[in-house]
This record gives C-alpha cells, structure tokens and sequence, in this order.
C-alpha cells in the first residue's frame, strides 16, 4: 500500500483511539512493515500481540500490508510506512483545534459583545470540548515530534487553567512516554 492510498485522518483516528483505550502506554516504537510479520507470529504463539487492521480495525493474522499499529501490553508501535502522513494528520488536526481552541477563550476572556448571550452561556462547554481536542491531538503530534512546542505550551496552558490533579498525572506519564524513545528531548523534560 502506498502513501497516496492512506487516509491520514483515518490514521489519526486510529492512533488516537488506541491512546484514549490505553491511558498507561510506557513505550512507543516505529516499525519497520516486514517486523509486523514477527510481531505476527508471536501473536500465533499466543502471547497476546495485537495487530490491528486499519481499514477493518479488528485483528489481523496475516502479514498485510494494511497494517500500521500494534499495541499489546501498554505498547505501541507505529509503522514507519505511516509517519509522514500520521504527523502531517496530527499536526493539521492539532493546529485547527488549538486556533479554535483560542478564538473561544479569547472571547470568553473579552466577553465580546458580538456574541450573542446564549453564545456566552455556551462558551464554557465548547471550551471544555476545545481542550479535549487540543490536548488529544496534542497527545498523538507529541508522539510523533516530541519537541513540537506549540503543542508541549498547549497542553501546559489547559493543564494550568484546569489545575487538576489526574491531568498532572496524565502530563507526567506523556513526559515519560516521550521521554522512553526520546530520552533527550529537551521539551519533554521541561514540561515536566
């Protein structure tokens, strides 16, 4: 399959489901199409591994050429096939929301009066919807660039408006996760 034949959004879909159905992922890999032949036959051997189809995601037993993910035992690993059109899914996808994301607090921080009063009574719940997509965006584009610092400042901006504890913990187990195949990366350690 080549790159003209994947649906980045699809990807991007995929990829973010399988970080919201696994909170605790402590490593993430790139993987090279031939390995998910490896990872196949472990799965054979009954350890668990998970292949998953994109087009279908259910579970694939065959080497195929559709698969891009593999997830089992709170890790993932990504086919390099995949990442250009992965990170320019996520990157788009985070760059809208967090514009978005931005428009609104604006306004609510202005209290435009542009904005009709059942807009402003409205704002805060598409506000929290902003922020879930910023921060699940962010999330995947963080996996695949990890010194993206407009998504690092992002995240940081939501987690300090909210100041709640379990996204502190979410932030510190994304810091770690970064921090497992990318030990050096200097935004990883600061948002820390």
């Amino acid at each position: 399959m080549n790159e003209a034949t994947i649906d980045p959004s699809n990807l991007l879909c995929h990829l973010e489901d399988i970080l919201d159905s696994d909170p605790h992922i402590d490593e993430v890999g790139f993987i090279h199409p031939m390995q998910f032949a490896a990872f196949n036959e472990e799965d054979h051997s009954g350890s668990g591994t998970h292949l998953t189809d994109e087009i279908t995601r259910k579970p694939v037993r065959d080497s195929s050429s559709h698969t891009f993910f593999w997830h089992s035992k709170h890790k993932l690993g990504i086919s390099t096939i995949v990442l250009l059109p992965l990170y320019r899914a996520a990157k788009d996808a985070f760059l809208d929301a967090y514009k978005g994301y931005r428009m609104l607090r604006d306004s609510q921080l202005k209290k435009d009066e542009s904005l009709e009063n059942s807009a402003l009574t409205c704002l805060p719940s598409l506000l929290d919807t902003m922020e879930k997509e910023v921060m699940r965006h962010s999330k995947a584009l963080l996996l695949l660039s990890c010194d993206f610092g407009t998504a690092w400042n992002a995240r940081k901006l939501i987690v300090s408006r909210k100041l709640l504890s379990p996204m502190f913990t979410d932030e510190l187990l994304l810091s770690a996760l970064v921090l497992s195949y990318s030990p050096k990366s200097e935004r990883a350690w600061s948002h820390r």
